[in-house]
């Protein structure tokens, strides 16, 4: 079956241009939204798309001041969740299934709390992490470098510029740890390094910092009501950010909770089968809008 991919250019209100991918047939309901992770990176979904295309038309986008998404100015959550109900509207979406990776798990569950009429069902991958889960990702991280990357990681991370190459070995150390297999790891962390390019540090900067300052933690109580009926969190059983985090959030949430053996923080690359048998069965399962 040859599924047909389709692109635009959606403008919203603010005078921002977002670029966005559509593969798969339109007349399957309810249609998928991949909201990718970062913040600051370019759309990486495409291989995840593809596991449940021939079943929905699925949706992804770079989000502005990524990828072919030109934007220059301030970032903030409510700005990104208006940019995915204005990208909605132009798809003719009233109601779509929500999958969302990492920081896009994040800003999926932000997208239920504003707009939870709008969300057929939502499913977080990796993702959102409450409480203090830095410090142990952070332990995580550099228990699974040795001393001399540790070191060559905060090196370049204080540098004011960097060159391509250095920018290329800061990635490629930042990312490597995040698989369960070091060795593959680190070889798909250096071809990533080059793909998802540039990172909107800026971008990067501002939504943390928000994030922070007005952390979902706060805002559980009520996303539990906004929640769709169906919602489920997935987890690489060895992303070196603590699945514990997703634990608690699960039991907060009263939420399935799934965890993938073998994988890290990008489940599909490590335990691909798996991850498509997961979202295969989510997406048949989701209501029709």
């Amino acid at each position: 079956m040859t599924l047909i991919e389709t692109r635009g250019l959606a403008p919203m209100t603010d005078r921002a241009r977002l670029r966005w991918t559509a593969l798969g047939d339109t007349t399957r309901r309810p249609p998928v939204v991949m909201l990718h992770g970062g913040p600051g990176l370019p759309d990486y979904l495409g291989e995840v798309a593809a596991m449940v295309a021939d079943l929905a038309r699925v949706y992804r986008y770079d989000q502005r001041g990524t990828g072919h998404s030109p934007w220059q100015g301030r970032h903030t959550l409510a700005r990104h969740v208006a940019d995915l109900a204005e990208l909605l509207d132009t798809w003719g979406v009233p109601k779509t299934v929500l999958i969302g990776h990492s920081y896009g798990a994040d800003l999926a569950s932000r997208f239920c709390l504003e707009h939870p009429d709008r969300v057929a069902a939502a499913l977080l991958m990796c993702g959102p992490f409450v409480g203090d889960w830095r410090t142990g990702y952070r332990a995580e991280r550099a228990r699974r470098m040795s001393p001399a990357q540790d070191r060559r990681r905060g090196e370049l991370e204080e540098l004011p510029r960097r060159t391509e190459e250095q920018e290329v070995e800061l990635l490629t150390l930042a990312w490597f740890t995040d698989h369960a297999d070091l060795v593959r790891g680190r070889r798909w962390a250096a071809r990533d390094a080059l793909r998802r390019r540039p990172v909107n540090w800026a971008m990067n900067g501002e939504l943390g910092a928000e994030g922070r300052a007005d952390p979902l933690d706060d805002h559980l109580s009520e996303l539990r009501v906004c929640l769709p009926g169906r919602a489920e969190l997935l987890a690489g059983a060895d992303d070196p950010r603590p699945v514990a985090a997703l634990e608690a959030l699960a039991l907060r949430l009263a939420l399935p909770l799934t965890r993938i053996e073998g994988a890290g923080h990008e489940p599909w690359l490590e335990a691909p089968g798996a991850v498509r048998a997961h979202l295969r069965r989510f997406v048949r399962g989701a209501p029709d809008a």
